[in-house]
């Protein structure tokens, strides 16, 4: 919410609004104040108090708000129906018009002084960013967001927090997004601020970075917090669809509160959404824990549950980062034709500047794929492609076991010397200083 406007300014509104209704002074005061108060009061020689305002905003028949903002109340909640809009075309994949959407929104926000419809929007437009790829921006977005909110309470920056962490993972910056996530985390739970949607979406979200850097235990740990917290919901997007058209007819008929509940109901069950995309990072993690202990059928069900849920969400960036893993079972299992295929399709959704690690990882596999079948030449150049996405990326463990593969097929083709400098190379960065070890995990909620 905005502050109300200074004391000149509402002493000329309620000046110009009582002279429209055609009272006077006395008729507008009775029976609680005196006609020489509103005098003062319209000469903005006095700062009303609440009471005062609520008083004069009954008597002239409009909101409170309106009458120290200036502002309709309806604009706020048409703001807000198309805010629900823009929601819904972003859950059906339709990213582009999701952001023409959401700036609309933004631009009449920020001139109207609307903090709360100006940060949806803005949260909006991030979410946009990462769908696409475009993760400078999405990122900013994120951070104007965060300076929006000000000091508000922790849990109402966590979207921003976590949209901004998200951000710069994928842009293959670990730690920082590990230092991101963890940081809000601690403080959350040690604060005692434990608020399940808040903390859902940091659990989820830190699990890619975990894996990534090597931390199995405490990406196993997070997903299974993240699904102890995670709500029942059926499908959604019909009940908030629902919402939001009841909340058009009541804002046609002018029950603006009512339309208003309407349209918090709807927000709230397309922030949902957002949280099943989440929720198929859980999974993605309990398929990857079951192939680590050679359950790949379970595996399998797991990843491909994984994969459905964001396809339904049309989330292609992490759609690709789930098929990287699955045609990893899917090799295990002997189905090396079908997981080459899969890798070949998402390399071309995946680049250095988005989604590197799991490009490396893709290429890995390939590299790996092409060894069974006897083609070194092919083996090489995914090994080699997949170290360059890697050192770019910083990710140490990776690149160790990478030079450890490529030094082995080089030994094997008879080229030592090259063999004995992509060995070198990966013991560099296995006994690299502080790039195996995180510090001390957050502090749990109390489930």
């Amino acid at each position: 919410m905005s502050e109300r406007d200074d004391p000149v300014t509402i002493g000329r509104r309620v000046q110009q609004l009582r002279g429209e209704r055609g009272l006077t002074q006395k008729q507008l005061a009775e029976p609680a104040y005196t006609p020489a108060y509103i005098s003062t009061l319209e000469a903005g020689r006095v700062r009303p108090s609440d009471e005062a305002l609520k008083h004069i905003a009954d008597r002239l028949g409009i909101a409170y708000d309106e009458l120290v903002t200036g502002r309709s109340p309806r604009l706020a909640t048409e703001l807000r129906l198309q805010l629900t809009g823009a929601q819904r075309t972003l859950a059906t994949g339709a990213t582009e018009a999701a952001a023409e959407a959401f700036a609309a929104v933004l631009g009449e926000a920020a001139a109207e002084g609307l903090v709360e419809e100006r940060v949806a929007a803005l949260l909006g437009l991030g979410e946009c960013g990462l769908d696409t790829g475009d993760l400078d921006a999405a990122r900013r977005y994120f951070e104007q967001a965060e300076e929006a909110l000000g000091t508000a309470p922790l849990p109402t920056r966590v979207p921003a927090l976590r949209g901004r962490a998200v951000a710069h993972y994928l842009a293959g910056e670990l730690r920082y997004a590990v230092y991101l996530l963890e940081s809000t985390l601690d403080e959350l739970n040690r604060g005692g601020l434990h608020d399940p949607d808040a903390l859902l979406l940091l659990y989820a979200s830190v699990i890619g970075p975990y894996m990534d850097l090597g931390a199995h235990a405490r990406a196993a740990q997070a997903a299974e917090l993240a699904l102890a917290l995670a709500p029942q919901a059926g499908d959604p997007a019909l009940v908030a669809r629902m919402h939001r058209s009841v909340a058009r007819t009541l804002l046609a008929e002018g029950r603006i509160a009512e339309a208003d509940a309407s349209l918090a109901k709807a927000a709230e069950l397309y922030r949902g959404l957002q949280i099943r995309t989440e929720l198929a990072h859980c999974h993605w993690m309990r398929g990857y824990v079951c192939a680590q202990n050679g359950e790949l059928d379970r595996a399998e069900a797991e990843l491909r549950e994984a994969r459905a849920m964001l396809s339904a969400k049309r989330a292609a960036l992490y759609t690709s980062q789930v098929v990287v893993e699955l045609a990893d079972v899917l090799h295990r299992r002997g189905k090396s034709d079908e997981a080459a295929a899969l890798l070949h399709e998402v390399l071309s959704d995946l680049s250095p500047e988005r989604g590197a690690l799991h490009s490396a990882a893709a290429h890995r596999l390939l590299g790996i794929i092409a060894e069974d079948a006897r083609d070194t030449e092919a083996a090489e150049e995914h090994y080699v492609r997949a170290l360059s996405l890697l050192e770019r990326a910083g990710a140490a463990g990776d690149l160790a076991d990478l030079c450890r593969m490529l030094g082995d097929l080089l030994r094997r083709t008879g080229r030592v010397e090259a063999a004995l400098d992509a060995y070198r190379t990966g013991l560099g960065h296995r006994t690299a200083p502080g790039t195996t070890t995180l510090g001390p995990a957050p502090a749990q909620p109390p489930l």
